[in-house]
């Protein structure tokens, strides 16, 4: 997503000259370009897929709604599997209209994974629960913290459910530094997005270039590498200016300050 206005064929191109190893990517795109296209074009370009998102929006109370919810995270975790990747990212839902409890939600999200974790772990796929900022609990993911991610996913085996730890969404807890250590092994994957004000309008668009805004991106990964963390580190980045640009050239800019803040 960082680079949507490149196609698939593009960005694979891209990252194999920049020597980018591995691509997270998104459900739409991929079933666009189609599953089996998708992954035939990675594998052959000789690149890992390191995660899909999204799945997730688990918080349903209506029956008809909750079945096509975990209907779909079943497509979605079948689709990971076909791409390669053991890892699907999960954007857990926010309130159902009318609804102001947030406990109960999570409830529901807790119910959905114990549907789900072992569907996942049959296709060889991890569940990797993902916070978001508060600012979008109600409309987007009741899951605001770390702690409240790892809370859910404690009740599942380590091999099957886990968290995602995006800089952009968890930089503000001064609680998180040890949930990351208290997350260990249950760290799925770990992203990196900056934080610039003033916010857009509708904000799901605000997330900064690395290096642009007040994260210390350096000390987060060292945070990660503590906890034991070896696996892929993604850039997603969703900001209108940047997706405006050339997507050669942002994908250059994005290894660069990469190298240049995280390193």
């Amino acid at each position: 997503m960082t680079v949507k206005q490149l196609s698939l064929p593009e960005l694979t191109e891209t990252c194999v000259r920049l020597g980018v190893p591995g691509v997270g990517l998104w459900r739409e795109p991929v079933q666009a370009y189609g599953v089996e296209a998708a992954a035939r074009l990675v594998r052959d370009a000789g690149l890992a897929v390191t995660t899909l998102c999204r799945g997730g929006f688990l918080t349903a109370v209506d029956p008809v709604l909750r079945k096509e919810a975990l209907d779909d995270n079943r497509g979605a975790i079948d689709e990971a599997a076909a791409l390669g990747t053991d890892t699907l990212v999960l954007v857990s839902g926010g309130l159902p209209d009318g609804d102001k409890d947030l406990r109960g939600a999570r409830e529901r999200i807790a119910d959905a994974l114990a549907e789900l974790a072992p569907y996942g772990a049959r296709q060889g796929v991890r569940l990797a629960i993902e916070p978001l900022h508060p600012m979008f609990a109600s409309d987007r993911c009741v899951v605001s913290t770390l702690d409240q991610a790892l809370d859910l996913a404690e009740r599942f085996p380590a091999d099957q459910v886990g968290v995602a730890v995006d800089t952009y969404h968890i930089w503000w807890d001064d609680r998180a530094p040890a949930a990351v250590a208290r997350a260990a092994e249950r760290i799925f994957t770990f992203q990196l997005a900056d934080w610039i004000t003033p916010l857009p309008a509708g904000v799901l668009n605000g997330r900064g270039q690395i290096g642009d805004g007040a994260i210390d991106m350096r000390a987060w990964r060292e945070r990660v590498d503590a906890a034991g963390y070896t696996g892929a580190i993604e850039v997603e980045l969703f900001n209108d200016e940047l997706w405006a640009r050339d997507g050669v050239e942002l994908l250059t800019e994005v290894t660069r300050r990469y190298l240049a803040h995280a390193l």
